[in-house]
């Protein structure tokens, strides 16, 4: 009986039979587990999200509309939408083409690069803020030129747009690298080999291989440019009307004691985030039947 599958087993003593992978901690084991995990996801996560909508919502429709077609409000949005239409294509542009070169190619500094790509995960966006500062500030190493050539970085749209493109470029890169690497090179140099050119064969063959995991990697970068606050909050100088994006908008109107204003416009997000969760399981989804379909 010591050599009998576990199945075997359940089965002879009545029990039903376990599952793939199934453990064999006793009921009420699991049951706490479970317990605990739902407790701390409607503690940190649910009642939080239940809260921004009831505060938002709290002073009625009309209210909560006027809070967030109001003048700076309005314009918060757009500087949103326009940073992240800037930042999300670049980086989209810059991922494709890092996670072709890792895992395609093989040359001297590649190590370097994926440390590189990860840099923004490990320093803190306000450094990076910091770090525009120091170039393109009125003390900073360009800053001379810029100001007798008349260019504004900092506390404009081109600095923001800068901040929100150093925190976000890894997402794209990321989610491809270990995609392309595991389907490997033979489809793309059995195309070049029956004559297709390196667009066609990338538009044809790794584009279509690809395309969950690249919108995967889009969807966490609009999400986390549309969200960014201490790389902005450095950059924009907080002028408002101009330089304040949605997060910032909100600490303004929260510091103003604004509170139905401030829960009104981080409704956005939360929305935003809510529809990059579902976006993101519906894609997760995809990708894993698409590399499911593929190891057949």
């Amino acid at each position: 009986m010591s050599g009998a599958p576990i199945s075997s087993i359940s089965i002879a003593r009545g029990e039903p039979p376990l599952t793939p992978g199934a453990t064999l901690e006793p009921v009420w084991v699991r049951a706490l587990l479970i317990g605990i995990a739902l407790a701390f996801l409607t503690l940190f996560l649910f009642v939080p999200l239940v809260a921004v909508f009831y505060e938002a919502l709290k002073k009625g429709w009309d209210v909560y509309v006027a809070s967030i077609t109001e003048p700076d409000a309005w314009s918060a949005i757009k500087l949103t939408l326009l940073t992240a239409a800037i930042a999300v294509p670049l980086n989209l542009v810059f991922g494709v083409a890092a996670a072709w070169a890792i895992a395609k190619f093989e040359f001297r500094g590649k190590n370097l690069l994926l440390t590189l790509i990860d840099l923004p995960f490990s320093v803190s966006p306000v450094i990076s803020g910091l770090i525009y500062v120091s170039l393109f500030g009125l003390q900073g190493y360009f800053g001379p030129w810029l100001r007798e050539h008349d260019i504004k970085i900092l506390f404009a749209v081109p600095g923001i747009v800068l901040a929100t493109v150093f925190v976000t470029f890894p997402f794209v890169a990321r989610e491809l690298i270990p995609l392309m690497q595991s389907q490997g090179n033979e489809e793309e140099e059995a195309a070049l080999v029956l004559g297709a050119s390196g667009w066609r064969t990338f538009w044809h063959v790794t584009l279509p291989n690809i395309k969950w995991g690249l919108l995967y990697g889009v969807i966490l970068c609009n999400a986390r440019a549309m969200g960014e606050f201490g790389a902005v909050s450095v950059v924009s100088g907080h002028i408002r009307g101009e330089t304040n994006t949605i997060p910032l908008q909100v600490e303004i109107l929260y510091n103003e004691f604004n509170i139905t204003g401030a829960f009104a416009v981080a409704s956005l997000l939360a929305f935003l985030a809510l529809v990059t969760l579902a976006v993101k399981s519906v894609i997760e989804w995809r990708l894993h039947s698409q590399q499911a379909a593929g190891h057949e």
